[in-house]
């Protein structure tokens, strides 16, 4: 987002839970649990069921959304030019307990200005944010107070989020502070031209990429959201998104 539009200590974690707040709490017993099963949509302009659109008040031009069949599957088609919002669900999962979220997307195109280190390269053809809740049992105590100070000026918000980013040149594995907030952590998953067109198989442990990327035991996962935006880098990028799972260990 560019900076002219957004504090610092805001980021998109603390946005984003807001647009959260209002849908349902989701969740699945047994050894999987579904989060976005796009696959089982009907094709067409209606969001997937139970997702709501995440936009932000200072950003007029959204990305669009849809759902649209690729091959024998429907997944969401994002459309983003100069623009940025995302489709967001609310869910209640414990990563300690469903450890594994796997995904699969597709990039027809990478962005030629983004640089996850600056403000004005913070756009992303294709990211997977997952937010977690603030639990004081499992938080070191400068990160409660750097939280409640948050907290006073923007109500709730999470504690902390992963973005999992398709990047254009930080290396695969990287993980990077989101330019606005250490609150919020970049996790380059994807990089490059290589794999543009291709739909892609991703599976990460969203357990242990917490810890590594704070130091400390996650709390529970309270929202995931999907995102495809170019405001600030005044690009176009077009992507789809499968599926998204979470697991137990095996």
């Amino acid at each position: 987002m560019a900076p002219m539009r957004r504090s610092g200590i805001i980021g998109m974690g603390f946005m984003l839970s807001v647009a959260l707040l209002s849908v349902s709490v989701w969740a699945q017993g047994g050894t999987t649990m579904e989060v976005g099963r796009f696959s089982a949509s009907e094709p067409g302009v209606s969001l997937p069921d139970g997702w709501k659109p995440l936009t932000f008040k200072k950003i007029p031009k959204l990305t669009t959304y849809e759902l649209v069949k690729d091959g024998a599957q429907v997944v969401v088609k994002a459309m983003s030019d100069s623009s940025a919002s995302g489709l967001t669900k609310t869910v209640k999962i414990d990563p300690k307990e469903f450890p594994i979220v796997r995904w699969r997307w597709k990039v027809e195109n990478l962005l030629q200005k983004s640089d996850a280190t600056r403000k004005d390269g913070d756009d992303y053809p294709a990211r997977l944010y997952i937010t977690f809740a603030y639990d004081p049992d499992k938080v070191s105590f400068g990160k409660k107070l750097k939280y409640k100070a948050g907290q006073v000026l923007f109500g709730d918000i999470p504690i902390g989020a992963i973005n999992y980013v398709w990047e254009t040149k930080a290396p695969v594995g990287a993980v990077i502070d989101n330019a606005y907030t250490d609150f919020v952590k970049m996790v380059v998953v994807e990089s490059g031209p290589s794999n543009l067109g291709l739909w892609v198989e991703e599976s990460r442990n969203i357990y242990e990429d917490y810890k590594t990327s704070f130091g400390e035991e996650p709390p529970l996962i309270n929202g995931v959201a999907i995102m495809s935006d170019t405001d600030n880098t005044k690009e176009r990028a077009t992507a789809y998104y499968g599926d998204i799972v979470f697991l137990k260990a095996r």
